[in-house]
């Protein structure tokens, strides 16, 4: 085993598929020679030069495209979006062409390229670099999303979604790129698709995806400090495809279900968790579906204000002691 951050098991990821495959490419602002904005590419172009890992002109349309059109072609990029934020202005390259080629072509053209980058707040950048936009890639049909929540998941997660013929919108957390844990040494992938339970418990349930779910684990440790409660968490993995066998068994386990994210409630992943949870696991609710999120309002800039609205483990906490 060896302990590492998530932001070099992400790097690792990286450098393993470009070793192992001479087809994997980096591309993106700064990737190369400043060794990214957050450091996460950092000595890639060391080794493996320039012409696999390039640094774009400032324009996310022109790279994303760029990307698509050689990933059409067999070759698998990475795509780095410095922030989720600013893939906006690649939203038709990423949904209307990643997304919809491989369909639109009876199959015929695969899309093997990862988009990635931070998708969060809660770093004081102001509302526009702070969109955590999970749920808006995930309702198109042809884009896969990851989130993971730590180092060992954005490994194995990562290489498998390099490794995928469909294209994958890859999120990470710039507050999480400084956690560590302990890791395998030898190489491993993670399956798409297969959520995971972090937290074995039988009094309540509580899902969450991304830094959401970290604030779900540190919740689950005051309820059994305060109230002896015992928890169960459940960590989301994968936007789209989503698991939702392995949310209801935990569901039907404990009766009681608090949703957590750092996602807006209009419209969140959350919003689409909490219906599939009544459409088929009512009969084994014992309460309401609770969710817990970002306050529906553009990310302040102040970090006292911030603070107030990215979700934190006390406000888990009074939620879960509502339906208890």
């Amino acid at each position: 085993m060896q302990k590492v951050t998530y932001r070099d098991a992400v790097n690792q990821a990286i450098a393993e598929e470009m070793k192992r495959d001479e087809l994997v490419c980096l591309m993106g602002e700064e990737v190369a020679e400043y060794n990214g904005a957050y450091k996460v590419t950092k000595g890639l172009l060391e080794k493996f030069g320039p012409k696999r890992v390039i640094d774009t002109p400032i324009s996310e349309a022109g790279f994303a495209g760029l990307g698509i059109g050689a990933a059409m072609y067999g070759i698998r990029p990475i795509v780095e979006f410095m922030t989720w934020s600013f893939s906006f202005v690649a939203f038709d390259q990423v949904v209307n062409n990643a997304g919809n080629i491989r369909y639109m072509s009876g199959g015929l053209i695969k899309i093997p390229i990862v988009f990635r980058g931070p998708a969060n707040g809660g770093v004081n950048v102001g509302a526009t670099h702070s969109h955590t936009p999970e749920n808006l890639f995930a309702n198109f049909p042809g884009l896969k999303v990851i989130c993971p929540s730590n180092a060992y998941d954005a490994k194995g997660l990562l290489k498998a979604a390099i490794r995928d013929d469909d294209p994958v919108c890859f999120m990470e957390n710039t507050k999480l790129y400084d956690h560590a844990m302990e890791i395998p040494v030898e190489e491993y992938l993670l399956p798409i698709g297969k959520a995971d339970v972090k937290r074995k418990g039988a009094d309540i349930s509580r899902v969450g995806h991304g830094r959401g779910l970290v604030t779900a684990l540190e919740a689950a440790k005051l309820l059994e400090e305060r109230e002896g409660v015992n928890a169960e968490v459940v960590d989301i993995r994968t936007i789209r495809p989503l698991d939702m066998e392995t949310i209801l068994a935990s569901v039907r386990k404990t009766n009681r279900v608090v949703l957590v994210e750092e996602n807006k409630p209009y419209c969140g992943v959350d919003a689409q968790v909490a219906f599939e949870i009544q459409e088929k696991a009512f009969d084994d609710l014992d309460a309401p579906v609770k969710r817990v999120s970002a306050l529906d309002v553009p990310q302040p800039f102040s970090d006292p204000l911030e603070k107030m609205v990215l979700p934190d483990a006390e406000r888990v906490f009074k939620t879960c002691l509502e339906i208890l």
